[in-house]
């Protein structure tokens, strides 16, 4: 990570960074233009001066040409009101996310709040200590204004106490969707630990230990947080110098782990989204028609090519929501370069959608976090909807064979047809595992001769189609009729058909001997089945026994030759099948 200039560098904070403690901070300098009549201003500061001293006046020019005078004129705090509540909305709001804001005094604080509240594009509290508590401002009088006042007495009315008033803010941005800004003044600039704050918007001074502190607010770990913010539009980066050059004076009375991180500019990020895109559409540049939706689901047929894939999507939306926050890199890139980029977001999105479907992985919901879909819904046109749902089982014959419908050629409804029983076939595995290994290979077999392109698209459908309905059906031909509606004597018969066929040979007495002897082990499981019998050492022991002495006795009265690593086999192949089919 890039630093800015050289100070980051003596203060040796990435390790947390690294180890995951922490997330990465990112920083953008705002400004809001202020239109200013100077000779209107001139004019009156000289009538309302006039009994004073040239020094006086110089002194009182000098006080109210501050930064801090200035980000306190009315209309300046309405400007940045608007542009923290346009900034919030556009890249978290309805999110899980929050942001918290820093003003210069409780009289500011409020006025934020009352032009949030006209705007009505963010929720917001104010959270302030009472009106005759001195914080070390420079200008404690205006602490006590009329409107601070009728502030606290509103408070105070609603909540009853000092102590309930902050409780109950406070639970309120930690637990609930509102607020998602908190407005502050001094309060919860240190020691407070909100995993869901995500940016911090600065329109006061801040210096040395306070400043450090407060950008730590941002940098706890959360789901689907990959970095903190830190917007900033009073000018406080260069007191980082000397915050972090006076760190090591602190170091006894502040909290390391709050400022173990890196800073980094998000115009540095910003600009990573070209190169991440380039790198995102090289995955598919040996495709020779890129309007072919077909074409590139067929490419990514392959896990570790889906793979390569995601992570780079993932890495470009990730930027594309750092690029889309900031100001600068959206006024100096050219129009036609974001809407491609805004384009492509989406396009890769439903592409990663539909492969998701269409080779029946499960949906990764981590990755289709509500800021992603905040990403599309802010910044990408009209595109086709892109479905968020778990692939629909194929045993949900009506609603599967509707998804399936909606696919366009013969390949792709295969493809989903396959994989989807694929995925069952894995699923159900431990509950019938001869059955399903036999479906298991004919199902690769078919997906392999497809690929070497040994059989036409409407053959790998027609063969797709069978096999899932075998599986569907549980249809295995020459089953004996004994074993109807009986599904776990099923199971338990393919396992002892296959150790019967190693001693006996394949024919009419091998496959009767394992129905009996499969209808048997069922009955013996059944004795032992009670509530929670699968967690029950004892009950699993005794069915283990139960068949353990059944197979011995088997050997000498049907000389059947069985080793005892075969008899092993069975019993503990047809207890694990017993534990997935008669749980309770």
């Amino acid at each position: 990570v890039q630093r800015f200039g050289g100070f980051i560098d003596r203060y040796t904070i990435d390790q947390a960074v690294e180890d995951k403690a922490v997330v990465p901070l990112l920083y953008e300098c705002r400004h809001i233009g202020q239109e200013v009549d100077q000779r209107q201003i001139d004019q009156w500061f000289d009538r309302v001066t006039r009994d004073l001293t040239d020094d006086q006046r110089a002194d009182l020019k000098r006080k109210f040409s501050s930064a801090d005078h200035v980000n306190k004129a009315e209309e300046k705090i309405k400007q940045m009101a608007y542009d923290i509540s346009d900034h919030f909305s556009k890249n978290w709001k309805g999110t899980q996310f929050k942001g918290q804001l820093t003003a210069p005094n409780k009289e500011t604080a409020i006025k934020f709040k009352k032009y949030f509240d006209e705007f009505g594009i963010v929720t917001t509290e104010v959270l302030i200590s009472g009106p005759d508590t001195r914080e070390g401002h420079e200008d404690p009088t205006a602490e006590t204004t009329d409107e601070v006042q009728k502030f606290w007495k509103r408070m105070m009315d609603q909540y009853g106490n000092d102590e309930a008033y902050n409780e109950k803010i406070i639970e309120k941005f930690l637990d609930s969707d509102n607020p998602e800004i908190i407005i502050v003044v001094d309060k919860l600039l240190t020691g407070f630990d909100a995993p869901r704050n995500t940016v911090l918007y600065i329109t006061r001074s801040l210096k040395e230990h306070t400043l450090l502190q407060a950008i730590a607010r941002v940098n706890r770990l959360c789901e689907g947080k990959d970095f903190g913010f830190i917007i900033d539009y009073y000018g406080v980066l260069g007191d980082l110098d000397s915050a972090l050059s006076t760190y090591g004076a602190l170091a006894d009375s502040f909290d390391e782990g709050d400022i173990s991180n890196s800073l980094t500019n998000i115009k540095e990020v910003a600009e990573q989204l070209p190169q991440k895109h380039s790198v995102l559409w090289d995955v598919f540049k040996t495709i020779k028609n890129k309007m072919d939706i077909e074409e590139y689901e067929v490419f990514l047929a392959l896990e570790d090519v889906r793979a390569d894939f995601y992570k780079k999507l993932s890495d470009y939306s990730r930027t594309f929501g750092v690029a889309m926050s900031s100001v600068e890199f959206v006024e100096s890139t050219p129009k036609a370069d974001l809407d491609r980029y805004k384009k492509d977001l989406g396009f890769f999105q439903n592409l990663r959608t539909s492969v998701k479907h269409r080779y029946a992985e499960s949906i990764d919901y981590k990755d289709y976090e509500k800021k992603v879909q905040k990403l599309i819904d802010t910044y990408v046109g009209a595109t086709d909807a892109v479905s968020l749902n778990e692939p629909v089982n194929i045993f949900d014959k009506k609603a599967f064979d509707v998804e399936v419908s909606k696919l366009g050629n013969d390949s792709s409804k295969a493809d989903t047809i396959a994989h989807r029983t694929k995925r069952t076939i894995t699923e159900k595995m431990d509950e019938d595992p001869v059955f399903y290994t036999k479906f298991s290979k004919m199902l690769e077999e078919t997906i392999r001769e497809w690929k070497d392109k040994r059989i036409s698209d409407a053959e790998y459908l027609r063969r797709a189609q069978a096999i899932m309905e075998s599986v569907r059906g549980r249809k295995e031909e020459g089953l004996p009729k004994a074993l109807e509606g009986k599904e776990a004597a099923k199971a338990f018969y393919g396992i002892v058909l296959e150790t019967m066929k190693e001693s006996l040979g394949e024919d009419q007495k091998t496959t009767e001997l394992s129905c009996t002897v499969a209808l048997t082990i069922d009955e013996m499981v059944q004795a032992h089945v009670k509530r929670d019998w699968v967690n029950d050492l004892d009950a699993a022991n005794r069915m283990k026994n139960d068949i353990d002495d059944y197979l011995f006795e088997l050997k000498t009265k049907e000389k059947v030759n069985l080793s005892v690593e075969q008899i092993d086999r069975v019993m503990n192949d047809c207890i694990s099948v017993a534990k997935r089919r008669y749980a309770r």
